[in-house]
């Protein structure tokens, strides 16, 4: 079948994820079924996120509405570009809005009358009035788009928001590089130093993807690991890393364990990188990294007034109800990973258990742990900023909170995307996975992917066989 124009009919799901998902299907029509119109009414009251993006889509109806000046019932509404809205392509937006505007009794068809079969109905009608236009449907319900395929109509889930296509694609932050490299780059190498640190320029590698604060290691050889400063047009512009395994180099007692370890020390301690993302397993050390490099800069060098942590509050099991007490003591279930990793960092204060306390009392001044709902609004000045769990954010959820550093403010996103526990989101789609492929060219920012589990052998084992 040759893929002409189609009419896209978008779930209620698709629009309180992405409300500008109305406006991503270029020259094709789009069909609201009435059940859709029903549930986004439902849907709209609350605080939440989904309830804003129900709000949000009627808003775009109405204008769209009001634009045309009246609906054609057979034809619809142009799918008009807002104003204000700023969109990729949004010249390319020639389609039109259909409504269902036909009645008709889904229990004949479905047997059962509920919300899905609703829908689905709406599509089987649509298909007779219009037999020879492409239908699709459009759902982040997996199991609504099976019951669409038994029913015979052609689904597919909205992929317009992912960062990329296949997970495995995503931009690691290190590159192994050839074992002849210093052959392959000796006639155009040039290396100097500068500040008492070596930096090398050479031709760019044909086969190798170039990116700023990009790590560049040789196999088996922990001596030659670099750190890609500048990338030019046709050369790139590295410099010898800082070795954070020995104890002279140690960060707040710390020191790294393996090599991804050793490469997130050296963005961590870097001042003009204003954002780091850190991907791994559970046990590879990103907390503890944060924590740790966060401290020494807070607490010794005092280039940060504080350490602020939050995290995305998702439950991984049952609810067990509301929690008492102020926004700081609302999180501190949420902030295990806090405490644990406090105790590590603590563990060698001299003084015993005395010295320990006033430690901790002393930490507990500097770190301040804040609900992720109270961030709109918020400017955060020189803030080591800590975001755990951010696998479980939206695009729009992580540009809401990156946007709310202020000058000197450090944002540290920690995550593994294989522990996604929020519904409709998946490691293509993910505001991590999308926030590193976004800001891979920027040169404030960094990227290390852990590898390696340090927790314990059974955590390493657990998380290989289980």
């Amino acid at each position: 079948m040759t893929r002409g124009k189609r009419i896209y009919v978008l779930d209620t799901n698709v629009l309180m994820h992405d409300p500008t998902a109305l406006f991503k299907f270029q020259e094709h029509d789009i069909f609201l079924p009435m059940q859709v119109m029903e549930e986004l009414d439902n849907g709209k009251k609350g605080t939440s996120e989904a309830a804003r993006n129900a709000r949000q889509v009627s808003r775009f109806l109405n204008e769209m509405i009001e634009k045309s000046g009246k609906i054609d019932l057979q034809n619809g509404v142009p799918l008009a570009h807002p104003d204000g809205l700023q969109l990729k392509n949004a010249t390319d937006i020639t389609g039109r809005l259909l409504f269902q505007t036909k009645d008709f009794d889904p229990s004949q068809r479905f047997g059962r009358v509920i919300p899905d079969n609703q829908i689905l109905a709406s599509i089987i009608n649509l298909k007779e009035d219009r037999p020879d236009e492409e239908i699709v449907f459009v759902s982040k319900d997996i199991n609504l788009r099976i019951k669409a395929s038994i029913a015979g109509i052609e689904s597919e889930d909205y992929e317009n928001d992912r960062a990329l296509d296949d997970f495995n694609l995503l931009y690691t932050g290190a590159t192994e590089l050839p074992e002849d490299f210093w052959e392959k780059v000796g006639a155009d190498l040039r290396s100097w130093t500068d500040k008492g640190r070596t930096l090398y320029e050479f031709t760019k590698l044909e086969g190798i993807d170039w990116y700023p604060n990009q790590f560049l290691f040789l196999p088996g050889d922990e001596e030659s690991e670099m750190r890609v400063i500048k990338v030019k047009e046709s050369t790139v512009i590295t410099q010898i890393i800082d070795d954070y395994r020995h104890t002279q180099h140690a960060v707040w007692g710390i020191t790294a364990r393996n090599r991804e370890q050793n490469f997130a020390l050296n963005v961590l301690m870097d001042p003009e990188i204003d954002i780091i993302t850190l991907l791994g397993t559970a046990g590879t050390g990103k907390t503890l990294l944060a924590l740790a490099a966060g401290l020494a800069q807070t607490m010794d060098t005092q280039r940060y007034r504080e350490i602020v942590m939050t995290r995305a509050t998702v439950n991984v099991g049952e609810d067990i109800g509301f929690l008492p007490g102020t926004e700081e003591e609302k999180m501190t279930p949420w902030m295990g990973a806090l405490t644990d990793n406090l105790e590590v960092l603590t563990a060698n204060q001299e003084g015993g258990n005395w010295g320990r306390q006033a430690t901790n009392d002393l930490l507990a001044s500097k770190i301040k742990i804040r609900s992720m709902n109270f961030m709109r609004g918020r400017t955060f000045l020189s803030r080591w900023l800590i975001l755990d769990e951010a696998q479980n954010l939206t695009p729009k959820q992580m540009k809401a909170l990156i946007t709310r550093a202020g000058p000197g403010t450090k944002i540290i996103c920690l995550g593994n995307v294989e522990q996604i526990d929020t519904p409709y989101l998946t490691e293509t789609t993910s505001g991590l996975t999308y926030v590193v492929d976004r800001f891979k060219h920027w040169e404030h920012s960094a990227h290390v992917t852990l590898r390696r589990g340090e927790r314990s052998r059974l955590a390493d084992f657990a998380s290989e066989t289980l």
